[in-house]
Parts: C-alpha cells; structure tokens; sequence
C-alpha cells in the first residue's frame, strides 16, 4: 500500500491515518469538517489535499449511521482501489449498500477493537490499535487484494486480524462493548443527585465500573442506534437477572429463615455466575488469564515515586505483570498495587521494603 484515502478524522481515523503515515503510506484526508481534517494534517497524519487519482484504499471512519453514504459516495467517484470502514457495526451498512445495488467486491467491512472516552482527532494515537483484535468481515465476494490490503493496514497499526462474520460480529460487540457501556453508565448515573459525603467514598470499585461512562453520548447514540437489537436482547437478559437478584435481597430482610436462606442461595448463585463469566475475559496479551499476586506499594504523589518503584522492582529480578493505582481520597497519596507471578510477591515484597517502601497487606 502506497497511498491511502481516510474519510473521517476522528479519533478511530486520526489513529489509522498516522500510523499509515508513520510507515511512509502518503495519506489523504478528508472530514465534512474540514477544520478537523486541518487539525488531523497538523498533527502528521497526511495531508487535507485531495488525492489526483485512485488511492490504493479509501478507508471511511464516519459515524455509523452515516457509513454506507460515504461508502457508496466514494465508490460511484472511484476514489480507490480497495474500500473498508471501521464501524462499530458491520452487518446494517453492508446490507444498505447491497440495497443501493454497489458492486462489493472492492469492499470489506472491519472494526478495530480499540478507542477512547474521547473523542476527534486531539485524542488520536499512531499505536492506539497495537496488540488490539482488528475484526475483517469479508465474505464470499471480497476480492483477495481487497483483503490484502485490509490486512497489510491492520499489520502497519500493529493490531492482530481476527476474521467474522458480520451479524456474528454484532453480537459480540453488543455484549462486550454496547451493553457494557449502557451498564457503566446506568451506575454512573446513581451518583448524578448522589449525597457529596457518599461520593467522597468512592473507591477504586466504582471508578473501574463508571470509567466507561465518561465517552461522548452523541458517538454513542450513533452506535447504539446501529445496533439496537443485539443490545435490547442482552439489556433484558439483565434486567431478568436484576429482578431475581432484587427478590433475593428482599428475602435477606425477611425474618423467615427459609426465606433467608433462599435470598442467600439467589445472591450465591448471581455471585458465582459472575465469577464463571469474569475468568473467560482473555489476560495478558489475549492468553487465558492467569492469577497473579498483588503487592500494594503505599506512594506519595510526586513526581518520580512509579520510575522508582519499577526500578527497584527490576533490580530485584521481578517483572511487573500489571498494574494499578488507587488514589487516597483528600490525600496527596495512594496505593501502586503490583501484580506478578505468585512465586515472585515475597521476594518483591522484601525488596522493597529494604529500599525503604510501605508494604500494604
């Protein structure tokens, strides 16, 4: 791929876009905004100067709904030789094309398993796809070298190809991103008219379950709009759950025993399912996941306490798996919590307290 063509440059488009340009691909960018696509040629992405010819692959990055539009606009003016989108979404704007009567085979339908809760093209990242699933849906039409050319800008972002099918691929993406997001933001919104004093407690729990929320609703209601049915079906498997979980805490209260202890086993069950579902999400590097032990490093917030915390972890020999921060309310402090092979906590633990660290138990 020697030239590319990218319509939309927003966060998802900004990114693709500069890492194409990283890797010398001359970049071509296009916004119905054309101060954004100026922004987007500012940063190093390419260049906001329309192509004099066919461009190797056009790749559109617009809103959902909006999609095929640009698809079928850029198709019927020939601008490339190979065609894709990286929506959220892929069997609806297939199917609109289809309808528009397009020839497809010059086109494949993909989504980058990657973003951010911001948006437009000031939070873009030439590696914000690496080591991501980049999802392909080609079908039985895709010529090959439309296929090729969606896989050699999957490996220029460093992302890893995974190939679907397009209905397949919605639901997935209802349960693993739309639904979530829906969730995240239902809880989030429990602390809209929440008591200050409450909110002052919120711990590192609540901050993983709403940090989700925080992405623009309007890019949301275009993808929730694209997808509503795979979304709606998982939403009421949920409030099934709810309901039954809401009468096994009711039970709790009762003065029965019996009942008790059938609110007990409705909680337990809710619980455990939980844990089920919770030890199939894939770990480290997309491998099955693995437990690790965590040692919480007690820190003060100022510059240089991480550089030297992972120094002195590498001193020791020990490599950290992952980790996390959780910051004291009100205090200029927090918790690093560490996590690393089980048989390596002790020997991290003691090297870090003989340079001088607080180990928290």
């Amino acid at each position: 791929m020697r030239t590319a063509l990218v319509i939309g440059t927003g966060l998802i488009g900004t990114s693709a876009a500069l890492a194409l340009a990283a890797r010398g691909v001359t970049v071509h960018l296009a916004d119905h905004d054309p101060e954004q696509a100026r922004t987007a040629a500012a940063l190093g992405a390419g260049t906001d100067e329309a192509p004099e010819g066919p461009v190797d692959l056009v790749i559109v990055a617009a809103p959902p709904a909006h999609v095929a539009d640009a698809l079928a606009d850029a198709m019927r003016r020939g601008l490339g030789r190979g065609y894709l989108d990286v929506a959220s979404v892929k069997g609806g704007p297939r199917r609109e094309l289809e309808a528009l009567g397009l020839d497809l085979t010059s086109y494949i339908g993909t989504h980058p398993m990657s973003g951010r809760e911001k948006s437009g093209p000031l939070a873009a990242s030439g590696d914000l796809f690496e080591g991501r699933p980049w999802v392909l849906t080609p079908t039985r039409d895709t010529d090959t070298e439309v296929l090729n050319l969606a896989l050699e800008l999957v490996s220029h972002c460093r992302a890893v190809p995974v190939v679907m099918d397009a209905d397949a691929h919605d639901r997935a993406v209802a349960l693993v991103s739309h639904m979530p997001h829906l969730v995240s933001s239902m809880v989030a919104a429990r602390l809209e008219h929440a008591e200050d004093a409450a909110v002052r407690l919120c711990g590192q729990g609540i901050r993983d379950v709403t940090r989700i929320a925080a992405s623009d609703p309007r890019m949301w209601i275009d993808i929730l709009s694209a997808n509503p049915g795979p979304v709606a079906d998982l939403l009421s498997e949920i409030a099934a759950d709810l309901d039954e979980t809401v009468r096994a805490l009711r039970a709790l209260q009762s003065s029965d025993e019996a009942k008790r202890r059938e609110g007990t086993e409705g909680i337990e069950d809710v619980l455990r399912r939980g844990n089920a579902g919770q030890v199939r999400v894939p770990g480290k590097h997309g491998s099955a996941p693995r437990a690790y032990e965590t040692v919480a490093v007690l820190i003060d917030d100022q510059p240089g306490q991480l550089a030297r915390i992972f120094a002195d972890a590498g001193r020791a020999g020990i490599n950290i798996e992952d980790v996390r921060i959780e910051h004291a309310t009100g205090q200029q402090a927090g918790l690093v919590q560490l996590m690393v092979e089980q048989t390596a906590a002790p020997v991290l633990s003691a090297a870090l307290r003989e340079r001088g660290w607080v180990i928290r138990q």
